[in-house]
């Protein structure tokens, strides 16, 4: 077998659809897009909930209760046991030096040291909040924690 010689399976190949060639292909007339109207033309769409005017369910619903998700603060959370991984000629650390060596996203985000692990050099660290066993860690090992 040569490759001139490779043909598809029988089935493999599908014609294309021909639409608007007449009623006798099944696809006539309006090419299978139903009736007239908002649907049969090109681009037209519906949103989703719209109910052709009438008044939508999701708006005679009564809605209850409020959420304070777009109102949050977001709140980086830095472990110290993380905060060993920074270079040691480091002396000082603030929100740049933490995104700068990723353990956080983004630099101007609110930052929170929690107290899981050790930390074995005096660090002066600024961040917005302390739990109480990271600012006693912090403290035991020389360093100086700074609440900005």
């Amino acid at each position: 077998m040569k490759l001139h010689e490779l043909k598809n399976v029988k089935g493999a190949i599908h014609r294309k659809k021909r639409v608007g060639c007449g009623e006798g292909g099944g696809h006539g007339k309006t090419s299978g897009r139903g009736g007239k109207g908002q649907t049969a033309r090109s681009g037209g769409s519906i949103r989703p909930g719209f109910e052709g005017g009438q008044m939508p369910l999701y708006r005679k619903l009564p809605q209850r209760g409020f959420n304070q998700f777009n109102f949050r603060t977001e709140i980086a959370i830095v472990n110290l046991g993380d905060l060993e991984r920074i270079d040691p000629a480091v002396t000082e650390v603030d929100a740049g030096i933490l995104f700068v060596n990723g353990l956080i996203r983004k630099d101007e985000t609110a930052v929170k040291i929690l107290g899981t692990g050790e930390i074995t050099r005096a660090l002066k660290i600024t961040a917005t909040r302390f739990s109480d066993s990271a600012k006693a860690k912090i403290e035991k090992a020389g360093g100086q924690a700074i609440v900005a």
